[in-house]
């Protein structure tokens, strides 16, 4: 059985249903939940609702914000009900789990759930490989958070059960870069972009998220991640060399 993913749940509003969350994670082998400010944690509902998983939530990690929560991750899948435009490939939950699975037992991955009723957002889905989405009722496709989590975290123990790792993987989580350094690449690009008159921060359109979208799909190793940004700092260099230069000619 591959690794089991890291549950991360976004601004959960009632404590009840970070219990119940943890509760269908411990019914499947799924130990390791993030939590990013939540608006009432650690609270007896909570407690509760965990029947028995109390340990999943004395070991939860509670973050500020959506990448601290994703820290240490190579591959992340949002959970979204809604298509979005330029969030990223779409995959159902089998398919999702299915590619989970072939990441390996080493592999650093994380499932991310929205808030209970607006649920991600287009800039947290930035930040994930992948958004899924998990077939329900056309009529009726309300699904309560614990009730989402329960769907993932079975689909994952199945995947896992069933599937070999891919070979190309197996030493993938060592070399791929991580979310925060690809993260950490575009805060640099969209700065050199706009350095260079390439981005206009006031109309930039749908250009970084493009861009967010192709490096996703590349998923670079750390090297070469390294690499780009040496460029990056590199053109910057040279601006810097060719300002200061015609500085000394005017003067």
């Amino acid at each position: 059985m591959s690794r089991a993913p890291r549950i991360v749940l976004v601004a959960t509003s009632h404590p009840g249903n970070i219990g119940a969350a943890a509760r269908a994670m411990k019914t499947m082998g799924l130990s390791e939940l993030h939590l990013v400010a939540p608006a009432q944690f650690p609270d007896p509902q909570a407690t509760a609702m965990a029947a028995g998983a109390d340990d999943i939530l004395e070991q939860a990690c509670v973050h500020a914000d959506l990448p601290a929560a994703l820290a240490g991750c190579h591959w992340v899948a949002g959970l979204s009900a809604r298509p979005r435009a330029l969030s990223g490939p779409d995959l159902d939950a089998r398919r999702a789990a299915e590619t989970l699975a072939r990441q390996g037992d080493a592999a650093h991955a994380a499932l991310v759930f929205g808030r209970e009723r607006t649920g991600l957002t287009n800039e947290e889905l930035d930040l994930c490989h992948v958004r899924v989405n998990i077939p329900a009722n056309p009529a009726y496709g309300s699904l309560n958070l614990a009730a989402a989590v329960q769907v993932m975290a079975y689909e994952w123990r199945m995947a896992s059960a069933a599937s070999s790792p891919d070979p190309a993987a197996l030493d993938a989580p060592d070399a791929l870069a991580s979310a925060g350094a690809v993260e950490s690449f575009h805060e640099h690009l969209e700065e050199v972009l706009a350095e260079i008159g390439f981005l206009d921060r006031g109309n930039p359109r749908q250009l970084m998220r493009r861009m967010r979208r192709l490096l996703h799909r590349a998923r670079p190793e750390a090297e070469e991640l390294n690499i780009l940004r040496g460029i990056l700092s590199a053109v910057q260099g040279g601006r810097t060399r060719r300002s200061g230069g015609a500085a000394d000619r005017d003067v």
